[in-house]
């Protein structure tokens, strides 16, 4: 559903002569059903909210719960280097997991939202250690 309604957007755009950099280039759910729609590059958040009309007309279309148009937060990486692997890599281990529950255990607030991963190729990090 989550492609039927980047293309009803799209198509939308489109009949409104929109910039093409506005339409929408991805578009995925997330576990409380909110959907994220990735635009071009070169698309801003404002250019996006100034459609948010169309935007939800044409979700609605598709599926009826879509009820707002918001700008995402900006999002920080966060990388940490010189971590000791033997910690979150081999058997016994819940790897990048728990990592995740410890950083966000020692920050209050924090929530890591998207997954954690190797900076590294997982097999070179694990002929290093």
């Amino acid at each position: 559903m989550d492609q039927e309604i980047a293309s009803a957007i799209d198509c939308a755009l489109f009949h409104l002569k929109a910039p093409a950099h506005c339409s929408i280039m991805d578009a995925r759910s997330n576990a409380r059903g909110t959907i994220t729609a990735v635009t071009h590059q070169n698309a801003l958040a404002a250019m996006a909210l100034m459609f948010r009309g169309v935007f939800i007309t044409a979700a609605l279309t598709v599926d009826k719960g879509s009820i707002d148009v918001e700008q995402n937060e900006f999002w920080e990486s966060l990388k940490i280097y010189a971590e000791p692997l033997v910690r979150y890599m081999g058997n016994g281990t819940e790897g990048l997991q728990n990592m995740r529950k410890e950083i966000e255990a020692e920050n209050e607030g924090i929530a890591i939202c998207t997954q954690v991963r190797w900076l590294a190729n997982p097999r070179t990090l694990s002929e290093r250690r």
